[in-house]
């Protein structure tokens, strides 16, 4: 079985379970008293923000590493990762405004982590583009591995945005000293749906990375 065989199993058990997941989150997870039904996309958008930014994390770390070893693997690898990371963040960005419109009455507010998050899409779309563009593989590869590195600069500041602006957005509320502060009901169903999207972004990256080593391999014929 080949690797892009291996992906498309991969994926298609995680969408099976992403629907089983919000199953779950829809007619067992409790309704949240302030937000209502509303917040059940929560379980979809927070997922969704979390890979993208272990995505963009692994394609500055892939970069790192290959403006060290050259190894043209680790620039597929972080190829891939960045055009999933471009899809979750494109996720992030849809499911955002459809919860946000009935909590706070509007599709769209210029709030810190809204609008750094619209940047790093299109750093991602940029990094899309940049690699388009340069036709000569070993610059093409430099170019994305230091626009990867940036993209994780970023990570961090969309993470610290909540305590260093005025923010419509809470602060973490499974990583954070203490105990989470969801009742645990949902947080079994959010640690699920986080668990789904990691299946999905594996799956989905072993199947940009078996593309890209064929597109390697015909152009060497």
């Amino acid at each position: 079985m080949s690797l892009a065989q291996k992906g498309r199993r991969v994926v298609l058990s995680g969408l099976l379970l992403l629907g089983g997941v919000y199953v779950r989150a829809l007619a067992f997870t409790p309704v949240e008293r302030f937000q209502g039904p509303a917040q059940k996309i929560f379980y979809l958008h927070v997922p969704a923000a979390v890979t993208t930014e272990l995505a963009v994390i692994l394609v500055g770390l892939a970069g790192v590493f290959f403006l060290f070893l050259k190894d043209p693997r680790l620039d597929r690898f972080a190829e891939a990762s960045a055009e999933v990371g471009t899809v979750f963040a494109g996720i992030v960005l849809t499911t955002g405004p459809i919860w946000g419109k009935p909590i706070w009455g509007t599709w769209w507010t210029w709030d810190a982590r809204l609008t750094s998050t619209l940047f790093l899409f299109f750093l991602l779309i940029s990094y899309h583009v940049l690699r388009g563009a340069v036709t000569d593989a070993g610059l093409r590869a430099r170019y994305g591995a230091v626009l990867g590195i940036c993209a994780v600069v970023l990570v961090g500041f969309i993470h610290l945005s909540v305590y260093l602006f005025p923010t419509l957005h809470p602060q973490p509320i499974v990583l954070r000293p203490g105990k989470p502060g969801l009742p645990p009901e949902m947080l079994v169903t959010l640690l699920m749906s986080f668990g789904v999207f990691l299946v999905l972004y594996v799956g989905f990256v072993m199947q940009r990375y078996a593309i890209a080593l064929q597109r390697d391999a015909s152009a060497h014929v």
